[in-house]
């Protein structure tokens, strides 16, 4: 410090001001490199942080792309298969109609076959009737041929000789208007020429005494020239020698004048700035340090701010993270189990599908049998807003088709029961009928105390007809239509 002191003792108030200047602009290099390595650090730290995000992130959809193709791929394995059977169903229809319109086909060949045997016969008819009416028509047209034939010689002779009189008197005419044509040709031909040539030879003349006179002219003029160019050479030399003599005096000095009248104003310009700058920059300075020092402080409590609200970011992520993963697997199960039921759906179809009919293939849905008010009744009733959340997300049109398909094997399921309940019953009655016919035809004491169903008296018999009777056949089913609106209304 008395190192210091005596230094800035010995200074002059200029170089004292300089000193000062100095270090202050040190301090500030100093200051500027702290916050230019803060400022890195910062950036650095950013940067890390966000290559974490963006792997993270990566990571995350490549885990949702594996999921995704998962249940994409088991959802487009379960539309093959209904497409596949779908087209099967649609093939074998299409097998049906084909073999209709094969049969159609086959008919319709047989009757264009007997079609074309009467053409046939008709066409031969019309033919020889046309053949006789052309020999018929030919003969006619040979006959006016050969009246046309000589009436056509004895008029073409004439005309020979009538055009060999004509050309004749045209040669004539000819041969005297080319010879008067030559002359007359040959006259104007003479007077062309001669006329042409009196032209040329007076042009001639007057190019030659034009040309005469000319260059006459032009030596005059040209000697006249020379001649003032010389007088004005002679009488302006010395002036001419004196005036480059005084421009090149002129041009130096002026030269040197501006070079110095530049110096002075830079001169002036430079010690201007550098006074004022020399004021002002004193006092800017802590203005400037003040204010760095609060830029500081602001970033300080800025970078705090921002970390802590990155740390409470980072823990509502990984919190939504885990939540994520645990629904996934939940919906992974779900969707699992959805496939399962699906498959065993398509295997239980696939089952039924090999006992359809070839009725049932070709033509698997039924018309409806509802009468108008009925069918009315039905939409009104599926233009009603559901009552229940499930119903409201259902799309009851798509299975409409379903459902008839559905209905119609359950009303074949109960017909068949019913037919096998009443096949059942029918036995039973044959079984007690034949029991006691066997009863009937044995001997025993158990037998010959009760009444025998063998004996008949007075066209009556014993056998005890308790049993209801059933006719021996069972009725044709009767199929009766339930629409799948209704099944939907009361399930839904």
């Amino acid at each position: 410090m008395p190192k210091k002191g005596k230094k800035m003792a010995k200074m002059t108030e200029e170089e004292q001001l300089l000193y000062m200047q100095q270090k202050m602009l040190e301090e500030e290099e100093m200051q500027k490199k702290k916050e230019d390595m803060l400022n890195q650090f910062l950036k650095d730290k950013l940067s890390k942080e966000e290559h974490n995000t963006r792997l993270n992130t990566l990571k995350l959809n490549e885990k949702w792309r594996t999921v995704m193709r998962e249940a994409k791929a088991a959802e487009l394995r379960k539309d093959l298969e209904i497409v596949s059977q779908t087209f099967e169903r649609i093939v074998d229809r299409k097998d049906g109609v084909i073999r209709a319109l094969t049969k159609d086909l086959e008919e319709a060949d047989e009757q264009y076959a007997t079609a074309l045997r009467n053409r046939i016969q008709n066409v031969d008819k019309l033919l020889d009737l046309q053949r006789s009416r052309l020999l018929l028509i030919k003969n006619e047209f040979e006959a006016e041929l050969a009246s046309l034939k000589e009436k056509f010689d004895a008029e073409r002779q004439q005309i020979i000789v009538q055009h060999e009189q004509e050309m004749s008197n045209l040669e004539d005419m000819m041969y005297a208007m080319d010879q008067i044509f030559s002359e007359v040709a040959n006259e104007a031909r003479q007077e062309f020429k001669s006329t042409r040539d009196d032209l040329k030879n007076k042009s001639l003349e007057e190019k030659h005494s034009l040309r005469v006179n000319l260059e006459g002219l032009v030596e005059d003029l040209w000697l006249q020239f020379h001649h003032a160019l010389k007088n004005y050479i002679d009488s302006t030399e010395d002036r001419k020698i004196a005036f480059e003599t005084l421009k090149a005096r002129d041009e130096k000095s002026a030269k040197e004048i501006e070079m110095q009248m530049k110096k002075l104003q830079q001169m002036q310009d430079t010690i201007a700035p550098l006074k004022v700058k020399m004021t002002a920059h004193a006092r800017k300075c802590e203005a400037q340090n003040k204010k760095l020092q609060d830029e500081k402080e602001a970033i300080k409590q800025h970078f705090l701010m921002q970390k802590s609200q990155m740390n409470y970011l980072r823990a509502h992520e990984h919190e939504r993270l885990i939540k994520l993963t645990v629904e996934s697997n939940a919906a992974i199960k779900t969707l699992k189990n959805v496939c399962e039921k699906g498959e065993h759906v398509l295997r239980m179809a696939e089952m039924c599908r090999k006992l359809e009919t070839e009725e049932e293939k070709v033509l698997p849905f039924y018309a409806s049998s509802l009468t108008p008010e009925e069918e009315s009744k039905v939409q009104h009733l599926m233009m009603l807003r559901p009552c229940e959340e499930l119903a409201e997300v259902m799309d009851c049109g798509a299975l409409e088709q379903f459902w008839k398909r559905y209905n119609k094997v359950l009303l074949d399921q109960v017909v068949l029961q019913q037919e096998k309940s009443t096949l059942l019953q029918e036995n039973s009655r044959f079984r007690q009928l034949l029991k006691q016919y066997l009863d009937g035809i044995s001997v025993n004491e158990e037998i010959l105390s009760n009444l025998n169903p063998l004996i008949v008296i007075n066209n009556k018999t014993n056998v005890n007809l308790s049993i209801p009777v059933i006719e021996s056949t069972a009725p044709k089913p009767v199929y009766n239509v339930i629409e799948a609106a209704h099944i939907i209304n009361h399930t839904v």
